[in-house]
């Protein structure tokens, strides 16, 4: 079944959903955070906001569907790291996206 939001490109698509991760100050603070570390951190993360165990859950478990921290189990405990090679990605598609917005731009006549 076709839907509006099948019809746009799957880059952007791909692009929008991890803008959309990063669209919360609390995301933002836990990669800052997270790439701070030199190692994998579990319970770390809650200490260091002035946030509630479940809802740093809930932007963790953001985070890891946009693929922007990786998780591994150490016991019973979850220890999570930036995940840099896509982390990297976003990066480059972002800069590649407002060049190619910002090169429009300079050709709009409004």
């Amino acid at each position: 079944m076709l839907t509006k939001a099948t019809e746009f490109d799957t880059e952007l698509k791909e692009l929008a959903d991890q803008a959309k991760a990063l669209s919360h100050p609390a995301r933002l603070t836990i990669l800052r955070f997270l790439a701070a570390q030199d190692t994998c951190i579990c319970g770390e993360i809650v200490e260091a906001l002035p946030l509630a165990q479940a809802t740093v859950s809930r932007h963790l478990k953001v985070l890891l569907e946009a693929g922007l921290i990786d998780v591994t189990q150490r016991g019973t405990s979850s220890c999570y790291c930036v995940a840099p090679d896509a982390v990297g990605k976003l990066h480059l598609r972002l800069r590649g996206f407002f060049n190619e917005v910002e090169e429009g731009g300079r050709t709009a006549a409004c």
